[in-house]
């Protein structure tokens, strides 16, 4: 595979990276190009290859085949530490005998660092992640939120050229992290620095990254910005894993039209091949009871069930032209109907908003 002409553009190129332990391909090719400052998310499930990629760019990994470039430069051979690549684990990893400032100022050891610059860039560090008052503290004397941040900031002391995150915040509780994902978002943003993390939370990806490879058994499904993922997603996996889908058994029919439960539509962007089809839509543009029009496809069904989320009421419709699964509807509390289980109703699936795959797309 010829090397893409842009590798000198970007800050970081990973050009038809595969990896095998064996005869079990972890990575098949991958092809990932990252920006400057830019903040990406690798997020697949376990096992889909996100971390293994993580540690081949970080040099902790070789490659079976492939090249890694660093502005331009081929870095396939360099060491880790030559990579100037700053690396944060789930883990932490911190020392439990050093004190934080000794944790934080430990991977300034070797690189030309007096003590005296030592000392202020630990200062400098503690104090942009809002630790400065723990200096003298050990990590057991500390929170989970501030044992990343201490880890976080000995990642960044070296000045490193590139940030590596592995699930940095899963063994966090969800306030804490939903709290430390805006600080590291917005520090990130501040320091310039360019970022690579693995997930495999959606809702990390979604708020955090500037764009997002998505993975799926050692391959990238797509690669964009959040928006384009959960709004144009390109095949029924990125569908399904990015945020929740309806998906429902239909045909493509060669006059170019759709038939879904014995009815027949057209779809402005229609452009699968005609046979059988995952006719897909996210839950939140379902339409409860909607008005008669020729762009949607009016199903009966039953209310099976109700849930009341705060801000939001799910309902889950039974309707049996659309097979056994239920059908999942997102209502904003206040503004959507008021139904109850076993209500008979009516319900619509606009056009432009159905997603239409091959079926097989997801194997």
């Amino acid at each position: 595979m010829p090397y893409d002409t842009s590798i000198c553009d970007n800050y970081l190129a990973v050009e038809n990276i595969a990896k095998s332990f064996g005869t079990y391909d972890v990575l098949k090719h991958i092809q990932l190009h990252v920006q400057e400052q830019e903040f990406v998310c690798l997020l697949g499930p376990s096992g889909c290859g996100k971390s293994t990629l993580l540690r081949i760019i970080a040099g902790l990994e070789t490659s079976s085949q492939g090249q890694l470039f660093k502005k331009g430069q081929n870095i396939n051979k360099l060491d880790p530490a030559d990579r100037r690549f700053g690396i944060l684990f789930q883990s932490y990893a911190l020392f439990p005998n050093l004190t934080v400032e000794q944790n934080v100022g430990y991977g300034l050891r070797g690189r030309n660092w007096n003590s005296t610059n030592r000392q202020k860039r630990v200062i400098e560090l503690l104090e942009l992640v809002g630790l400065q008052a723990a200096l003298k503290k050990y990590p057991a004397q500390l929170s989970g939120g501030q044992q990343q941040r201490v880890a976080l900031a000995r990642a960044l002391a070296p000045s490193p050229d590139l940030l590596l995150l592995d699930e940095p915040l899963s063994a966090l509780d969800a306030q804490i992290r939903s709290k430390l994902r805006v600080e590291l978002k917005n520090l990130q943003k501040f320091i310039g620095i360019t970022t690579i993390m693995v997930t495999h939370d959606q809702e990390e990806a979604l708020t955090m990254a500037d764009r997002i490879a998505i993975m799926n058994e050692g391959r990238i499904e797509q690669y964009g910005t959040p928006h384009e993922l959960y709004n144009a997603p390109k095949t029924l996996f990125v569908a399904q894993f990015v945020g929740s889908m309806n998906a429902f058994s239909g045909v493509c029919l060669p006059d170019q039209t759709i038939e879904l439960g014995g009815q027949k539509g057209r779809h402005a962007t229609f452009n699968t091949a005609a046979g059988k089809a995952d006719i897909c839509i996210r839950p939140e543009f379902v339409v409860i009871n909607p008005l008669d029009t020729d762009d949607t496809f009016i199903f009966e069904a039953t209310v099976a069930a109700t849930e009341f989320l705060g801000t939001m009421v799910r309902v889950y419709l039974q309707c049996p032209k659309l097979g056994r699964e239920l059908v999942r509807v997102d209502c904003h509390a206040g503004m959507g109907p008021t139904v109850k289980e076993g209500d008979a109703v009516r319900f619509g699936l606009p056009f432009s908003r159905l997603h239409i795959y091959p079926t097989g797309d997801l194997a």
